[in-house]
């Protein structure tokens, strides 16, 4: 039976809403902290470059200036990165990237940090370049990193220097076999362009080197700093015990502000002057020096029989890492097996390559790698139906996986309701109504499982009947303090004006998985509950404690703790304040295994497309979810909203432009991001939820899957309504021009 709620499953108003919008929230930018400096970064002109002197003279000579460091002075530290350690805070002998930090100077304020850094001459030799991922991997490019192997953290050696860092793959049945036995093939590429997040915030940090207390205190807009402690005290040369991280909000993140480079070079700044260092990045810096959604590469075969049978599917796919690979967990970014897509296929090839390029490096962001490899599978699929002329909603049909079917990538997952969702959307959005002329719709499908981690939080009630929520989380603004409260309301029934939130630093508990991966909302309502267990376990004991009835016969309803085998009943919460006592319930929950429940999000997009100008209007928009229980009907909404809104700057405006490897988009009026104008008709269509979810109330993510499928939704509509099919992103209206008039 289903259970039902009083709270859970409400559209709840944002708990830290109020202190957002006043400007009573604290961000690392606005963290007050006496005698701080200004630090800022040198930026260098070329991708690929010999640094062959530095002049700094004039700039520490300037009034003002406390310190000036280079990357020459910082040669024999320690390299940057969360796993694989290759990014030099700053650059020593040579420069990979256009946009790669060279020195950095601490002022008494930023003007004065920024006349600093234009009196900084440096003397470069340009090298050869390399920025095409394709081309770095081809014997014969510039090797970017001769010495990769000497790195901390490799976890597979090079046989011979190559850009190519990590090779991946795998095969099943007999592709060759498979292809042999196709009616026809069908072959396409498909490309991805580098895309900023576009977070609100930028890069902000401040550093302390408190020598009194022999801690490194740091404010940083992270989600996730713990995992940040290790791989930033590393940077730094201390030892993990020595930083300790405090909490402020953070102003939007979706992953690219997983490792903040600014942290390491603000406190080699702050030890060189014996005062706090704050480091805020602009927008210039962002686009230009940031580390984007890399770029990718998707060569697709698929053979198919007239049935619409696909009896063999080979993916090559490149990553471009950019200069580094250090701002990535592990190195290496993902893509490949999700371009086999959610279908049944006996024969499989996949050859994944990430590669070093002259090109900023590349950073994880929503969803890594998967709205890129759903793009080129999505589109594909669209494709290969119409070559064989099927509707493609039946050809997904035929091939999607059900329950306990193996996938492409040879997994095998549970309570799979991927055909629903695409009905649903195919339902919802009348896709196959009659429509006019030059009006298209396209359908695309995804799926995106929860991350796992350890969680911790602790519940402190006090007499008053008001209760304290002590969490090691900061903020994204994802409302996951919400969740707690919801949590707690739920299972205490205590009203959320009698709840306050208490963030810890990095000293609180041992490890703390922070927010990736869509992993919020099945870790903070799976240990918001076991706290609240705990404290309903603890009321019990106080309350035996005070009457002398036994434990074992005391029952909670409410604010009531009833003696089940005499039906006496007392006020817990009276007595609690006559005794002046407080109850705590503290729970840890370390649920790291890989989710074999996975979330189907299906959509259909609906454009128009002008046959002479070639000008695109995306008119509507469907989405259709497959969920567990909605913790909060608002927030649930407002992810679909947001996840789609971030998948239609994919598709159609967002990108990082170069010329010979230096960003040209270095303003925000240049990166075009969408805004309130290019918001289309939004239908929201859910599948009950499924019986199956993780957590106590069994919930599944919703903060990755609304992106995925978005822009092969639009690549479907754009071919549908005018017959040209743009394989490469952002599908401008002049690229739609070009194909349409040959050009």
């Amino acid at each position: 039976m289903v259970r039902a709620f009083d709270v859970i499953g409400k559209s709840t108003p944002r708990v830290d809403g109020a202190q957002k919008v006043t400007g009573e929230a604290i961000y690392a930018a606005d963290v007050p902290v006496d005698n701080v400096l200004w630090g800022k970064a040198l930026l260098s002109p070329y991708a690929h470059a010999r640094i062959l002197s530095i002049d700094t003279s004039a700039a520490k000579a300037l009034p003002g200036v406390r310190a000036v460091i280079t990357g020459l002075e910082l040669m024999g530290h320690h390299n940057a990165g969360r796993t694989l350690r290759d990014i030099p805070l700053l650059a020593g002998d040579h420069v990979r990237y256009a946009g790669e930090r060279v020195a950095a100077v601490a002022a008494d304020d930023e003007d004065t940090a920024q006349h600093a850094l234009d009196l900084i001459d440096v003397e470069y030799e340009q090298l050869p370049a390399v920025f095409d991922a394709e081309e770095a991997a081809k014997p014969g490019a510039p090797i970017l990193h001769p010495d990769f192997n000497d790195y901390a953290g490799v976890r597979e050696k090079l046989v011979e220097p190559s850009n190519v860092f990590v090779k991946r793959g795998f095969e099943r049945g007999d592709v060759e076999q498979g292809f042999a036995e196709a009616d026809l093939v069908i072959e396409n590429t498909y490309y991805t362009q580098q895309q900023h997040g576009g977070y609100m915030e930028p890069q902000a940090a401040v550093v302390w080197d408190d020598v009194a207390s022999g801690r490194v205190r740091v404010w940083v807009c992270t989600k996730a700093p713990y995992r940040n402690k290790e791989p930033t005290a590393y940077a730094m040369d201390i030892t993990e015990e020595q930083i300790l991280i405090e909490p402020v909000y953070v102003g939007g993140d979706f992953g690219q502000k997983s490792f903040p480079i600014n942290v390491p070079i603000a406190y080699h700044l702050a030890k060189a002057t014996g005062q706090p260092v704050r480091m805020v990045s602009d927008y210039l810096e962002e686009l230009m020096a940031g580390n984007p959604n890399q770029s990718m590469i998707f060569r697709l075969k698929t053979g198919l029989r007239r049935d619409g049978t696909m009896t063999a599917h080979s993916v090559q796919h490149f990553a471009n890492s950019g200069a580094y690979a250090g701002y990535k967990p592990g190195g290496a970014m993902g893509g490949a097996n999700q371009a086999a897509g959610p279908y049944k296929i006996a024969n499989v090839k996949v050859e994944s390559s990430n590669v070093y390029t002259n090109t900023l490096p590349g950073q994880i962001f929503r969803a890594p790698g998967e709205p890129q490899a759903i793009y080129a599978i999505e589109s594909h699929i669209d494709e290969c139906a119409r070559a064989i002329g099927m509707d493609p909603v039946a050809f997904r049909m035929r091939n999607l996986v059900e329950s306990g079917e193996e996938w492409a990538a040879g997994e095998t997952m549970e309570d799979v309701r991927a055909k629903d969702v695409l009905q649903l959307a195919a339902q919802a959005s009348g896709f196959h109504d009659p429509k006019p002329v030059n009006v298209g719709r396209g359908i695309s499908i995804g799926d995106r499982a929860q991350g796992g981690g350890q969680a911790t939080v602790e519940f402190t009630l006090r007499p008053d009947g008001s209760l304290v929520i002590g969490t090691p989380l900061f903020d994204q603004g994802t409302g996951h303090y919400t969740t707690l409260y919801e949590a707690l309301s739920e299972e205490l029934d205590v009203s959320f004006d009698k709840i306050d939130v208490d963030v810890w630093n990095t000293d609180s508990v041992k490890f703390d998985a922070g927010l990736a991966g869509s992993i919020g909302s099945r870790l903070q309502s799976t240990v918001g509950y076991e706290g609240a267990q705990e404290v309903k376990k603890e009321i019990i004991s106080f309350v035996a404690r005070q009457t002398g009835w036994p434990a074992e016969s005391i029952d909670l309803r409410g604010p009531e703790a009833r003696r089940t085998d005499i039906e006496e009943a007392v006020n817990w919460r009276d007595l609690l304040r006559t005794a002046g006592e407080m109850i705590k319930g503290r729970a840890s929950i370390n649920d790291t295994a890989r989710d074999h429940i996975t979330a189907f999000a299906a959509q259909v997009a609906e454009v128009s497309v002008d046959p002479e100008t070639g000008e695109i209007k995306l008119l509507k928009l469907t989405t259709a979810h497959d969920t567990g229980t909605i913790l909060n009907q608002r927030e649930h909404q407002g992810q679909i909203n947001g996840g789609v809104m971030n998948g239609i700057g994919f598709a159609l405006m967002e990108e990082l432009r170069f010329e010979d490897g230096r960003v040209t988009t270095g303003s925000l009026g240049d990166y075009k991001i969408p805004t309130m104008q290019d918001i289309p008709e939004l239908k929201t269509a859910l599948l009950p939820p499924a019986p199956r979810g993780n957590g106590p109330y069994g919930v599944k993510g919703i903060g990755e899957i609304p992106t995925i499928p978005t822009a092969a939704a639009i690549a479907n509509a754009i071919a549908d309504a005018c017959g040209v099919r743009i394989r490469d992103l952002p599908m401008t209206s002049e690229k739609v021009y070009r194909a349409l008039h040959h050009l």
